[in-house]
């Protein structure tokens, strides 16, 4: 079993104050700057010495505050890749990643070294020194390094992992993994489970799916970037057809059915960007809303668009073309995609 309940004030006024079991595979932990995401790594790790609390990896204890146990970061077997990298400038990648491998016998450690450089794609580049690396050529290296003496888990600091190195990783880790980042779209499509953190504490886990899918808190929808929340009353239930209705202020929308709520409750809803549909003021349906448009955002993949009354909705720049020259627009707002929190 391994399993983290540890607690640790910082001089700059955090606290952290986690208690959570490490799963098997991807731990992603999101949250916004400050909110203690290397702290709790580095507290694992033991650079960091917590304040109270047990650490146990494997049912080894290597901290525990009662007992008085703090086992040297050398000693813990944890492979931890820094946001920095942390790579000696000073020596050649090959050293880098061997430097890692001092306590093998020196025929195991060259062939282990060589199996590494394959496997990440550093052979031609072995020679270099960080500095004569190019960047992807720099953070595989710091990968080969943290893997290459068999760690029992493995911390990711928000150091640029993307999806395929990630996967590359998989194929030859197997233990847990803990990755600090603020990537959802990798979280989404490779981690396990996912730990929402803000000012030190976990606001939300679960699986990654449920808990993108589905946030149970108003806390956690914004933590996820979920800008479409807003306070109703529940007007009408019809458990038979399983749907509600609410209403807004402004507006009135049909809803799912709320188990557990009553007419009269008031509410927050939650509603994703891209779940919305946008239409010319013609438009005629279920859960159309008018509203006048206030302002147009870039995306890489997408253009989000603000609408009165604080609507946020994401469409394709192809819609958006098709829609752009609209006088008077209505938002669409699926039942299904009304998350009541």
């Amino acid at each position: 079993m391994t399993h983290v309940r540890i607690a640790k004030k910082t001089a700059t006024g955090l606290s952290l104050d986690v208690d959570f079991p490490v799963g098997p595979g991807v731990t992603g932990i999101v949250g916004p700057a400050g909110a203690g995401k290397s702290l709790l790594l580095e507290t694992m790790a033991g650079f960091v010495t917590p304040d109270s609390g047990r650490f146990l990896l494997e049912d080894a204890i290597l901290f525990d505050a009662a007992a008085r146990v703090n086992a040297p970061s050398r000693r813990r077997g944890i492979g931890y890749i820094f946001p920095s990298l942390a790579l000696f400038p000073h020596m050649t990648l090959e050293r880098n990643v061997a430097f890692a491998a001092h306590d093998w016998p020196r025929l195991e450690r060259h062939r282990r070294v060589t199996e590494m450089l394959d496997r990440f794609d550093l052979t031609a580049a072995a020679a270099l020194r960080p500095g004569e690396a190019r960047a992807a050529e720099r953070l595989h290296c710091a990968v080969a390094r943290a893997l290459i003496g068999e760690p029992k888990l493995l911390l990711i600091d928000d150091a640029a992992i993307d999806e395929p190195l990630l996967a590359l990783i998989r194929e030859k880790f197997s233990n847990p993994i803990l990755m600090a980042t603020a990537d959802l779209d990798l979280c989404s499509a490779a981690a396990d489970e996912l730990i929402l953190l803000d000012a030190g504490r976990m606001v939300e886990r679960g699986t990654a799916r449920s808990v993108l899918d589905s946030p149970e808190s108003v806390e956690a929808a914004r933590l996820l970037g979920i800008p479409n929340l807003f306070q109703a009353t529940i007007a009408a239930l019809d458990p038979a057809r399983k749907s509600s209705r609410l209403d807004f202020g402004a507006f009135a929308l049909n809803g799912p059915h709320i188990p557990g709520h009553f007419r009269g409750d008031r509410v927050t809803v939650a509603v994703r960007p891209c779940d919305l549909r946008v239409h010319d003021g013609k438009a005629s349906g279920e859960n159309l809303v008018a509203s006048l448009l206030r302002r147009v955002s870039e995306r890489v993949r997408y253009v989000r668009i603000e609408f009165d009354g604080g609507i946020f909705a994401e469409i394709g720049r192809d819609e958006y073309a098709r829609l752009k020259d609209n006088q008077e627009w209505k938002i669409e707002f699926p039942p299904e995609s009304l998350r009541v929190l």
